[in-house]
């Protein structure tokens, strides 16, 4: 939502300025200049990026104009989830969760969680730990795998960023492209009328202000943008692994949780209070707290 608002800002403030100048928006509208601006700024990421990170482009630009995933509600959510079922463990054994790790979608825990539900890197680092724990895997080394596994997806989720950021980079050079084949276009119009030739001019240099405008206006800007949802997801898996690790060494649930809590980040963390009702109150107590926590 604020990626829309920002480059609504950016808009506003480019061509309200422009316009106080009293200039004319029919010169900044160069077609031909945005065709071999972005043609060209397309062609590179496709050039220097396997399929895997355009997909990873595309979803990270979708993601940038959607809500944040990972809210105070949704730890409130995930904490209480893990707390039942960490409760289930201690009472029945780490194997009375194999029916949920093996099929999350029909766990009545993980299943309406929106996160272990429709992240499927977050269900398989969640579900493939407690696979090794039911197995008989001790949790220093539990937490090495998990500790691993969190390393991997960030370099994954980082080479997306790095490709768009390169992209970015590169729209100012290719805005002088543009703009020095405008020139090449004005010197043949040379002999023409100065008319004709202040035109193609202002042509040429709408290929260099739209090069700049793109790179430090919307693509490096969206770039940072995927950079920031990248860390909140890393966020919520080393919130996992603190809660998990605490569990495995003997940690009582509701002192895993409050663990956990404690390494949530400080901007979408619930208070004690909060994750106590939601954890001691059942359902509808859970439901209540993440409600008043996303108000």
């Amino acid at each position: 939502m604020f990626a829309i608002i920002g480059i609504l800002v950016v808009l506003g403030a480019v061509v309200g300025g422009y316009l106080m100048e009293h200039g004319n928006l029919k010169v900044l509208m160069q077609p031909a200049e945005l065709v071999i601006i972005g043609g060209a700024a397309i062609g590179t990421v496709l050039i220097a990026n396997p399929l895997h990170i355009l997909k990873g482009i595309a979803g990270g630009l979708g993601g940038a104009f959607s809500a944040s995933k990972f809210s105070k509600a949704i730890y409130v959510e995930s904490l209480k989830n893990l707390y039942d079922l960490f409760n289930k463990a201690r009472k029945d054994g780490l194997v009375a969760l194999e029916g949920d790790i093996e099929d999350p979608a029909k766990s009545p825990l993980l299943s309406k969680n929106p996160v272990f539900s429709k992240n499927h890197h977050i269900q398989d680092y969640f579900c493939d730990t407690m696979r090794m724990a039911v197995s008989g895997v001790e949790a220093f080394d539990l937490d090495q795998m998990m500790e691993l596994d969190m390393d991997v997806h960030h370099h994954e989720a980082a080479q997306p960023i790095a490709a768009l950021s390169s992209m970015a980079d590169s729209l100012p050079g290719l805005g002088i492209v543009a703009a020095v084949l405008g020139v090449v276009i004005t010197m043949g119009a040379l002999g023409g009328p100065p008319e004709e030739i202040g035109h193609k001019v202002a042509a040429a240099l709408v290929g260099t202000f739209l090069g700049i405008l793109l790179c430090y206006g919307f693509i490096g800007p969206l770039a940072a943008n995927m950079t920031k949802a990248a860390e909140e997801e890393h966020a919520f898996m080393y919130v996992l692994r603190v809660m998990i690790y605490a569990f495995l060494k003997g940690t009582a649930p509701i002192l895993a949780v409050e663990v956990a809590r404690r390494s949530v980040p400080g901007h979408v963390r619930p208070s004690f209070q909060e994750l106590e009702k939601a954890c001691r109150g059942g359902g509808e107590a859970a439901a209540a707290a993440a409600a008043a926590t996303s108000a």
